[in-house]
């Protein structure tokens, strides 16, 4: 964890340099914690987009704390802070393994024994597990099912890659390249093929060839436009008709640029394919990584994993405990 903890530590850079440099200017200078106070480290945490409704839950639980503790020293709001944040963020914590049957109200597969390894990922006993990749345009989606296979093969899991984003010629080559790159098999039809084909297609060869997990790409698609969104609905119903209860697990990969406006990404998403998890990427390039305690809070969905670099080990599996210890340690 130590060595991660550095990494994520420098990923977050921007947002925790942003952070505690303001939380010290407001702090400075003051004899005691008082309203005033308080609501300037309420402006400090909507700048950092945390969001209104989770930055009011953690100022107001700050609060009862000084009142019920008599804590009056200034200097101890970022220990308050941290513990508050970790308090809201550890309210939403799901089992990977047990999302999507959580969230859909389906059966429970039966898994293999033994833990996920790094991915906390348990595949399904005689069957590939399946996961859909879904996301909006220039996200990073196709990189990080790279990442994902990288992760999978290297805990000795067989992995099949479909390239069921059909539209560019240049995402099924990109798709190939990380296939090559991980050893991952690959199910690709030309382009501008029918995407559920591919994907169909792609679970039939999984099937045959003993893969463990199977994840499978989709065209990049603004969550406004409503035929495309239908697209994406008529792929996840031939997974679920080629497996029963696939797919497994869908991923909606987002740009933590975006900020707050990740938000309504999520619930359009989610409202046609039943979104299991979220995908937070480029989590370094970005001032505002609270937005990741905005998600947790605002949506029944968890963040399963955050992208804090180029390297297939800078996507890990979110952990509050690691995040806040980032964040405000």
């Amino acid at each position: 964890m130590g060595k991660f903890l550095g990494r994520l530590r420098k990923g977050l850079s921007k947002t925790r340099e942003g952070l505690l440099r303001r939380l010290g200017e407001v702090v400075g200078g003051r004899s005691k914690i008082d309203e005033e106070l308080l609501e300037e480290i309420e402006e400090v945490l909507i700048e950092a987009d945390v969001g209104v409704g989770p930055t009011t839950r953690i100022i107001e639980g700050i609060r009862e704390r000084v009142k019920e503790e008599r804590i009056r020293d200034p200097e101890r709001i970022q220990g308050l802070l941290k513990d508050e944040v970790m308090r809201l963020l550890e309210d939403s914590g799901v089992e990977l393994s047990e999302v999507a049957p959580q969230r859909r109200g389906g059966h429970k597969e039966p898994l293999e024994e033994g833990g996920g390894g790094l991915s906390g990922l348990r595949v399904s006993a005689g069957k590939p597990r399946v996961i859909m990749m879904v996301g909006v345009n220039g996200v990073g989606k196709t990189t990080t099912i790279g990442k994902l296979a990288q992760q999978y093969v290297d805990e000795g899991k067989k992995v099949l890659l479909a390239a069921s984003d059909t539209f560019r010629a240049a995402a099924i080559e990109q798709l190939a390249i990380w296939a090559d790159r991980t050893g991952a098999d690959l199910v690709r039809h030309h382009s501008g093929a029918d995407p559920a084909s591919v994907a169909f297609d792609a679970l039939a060869a999984a099937e045959a060839r003993g893969v463990d997990v199977v994840i499978v790409d989709t065209a990049g698609r603004l969550h406004t436009k409503v035929n495309l969104m239908e697209e994406l609905g008529k792929i996840h119903r031939v997974l679920g008709k080629r497996i029963p209860g696939a797919p497994h697990e869908v991923l909606l990969v987002l740009d933590a640029t975006t900020g707050q406006n990740a938000i309504s990404q999520v619930r359009k998403f989610d409202a046609i394919v039943h979104v299991t998890g979220i995908v937070l990427a480029k989590l370094d390039g970005t001032a505002k990584g609270g937005v990741v305690i905005g998600i947790r809070d605002a949506l029944d969905i968890p963040v399963q994993w955050i992208g804090i670099g180029e390297q297939a080990e800078d996507l890990r599996r979110f952990e509050p405990t690691e995040f806040v210890e980032a964040l405000l340690g």
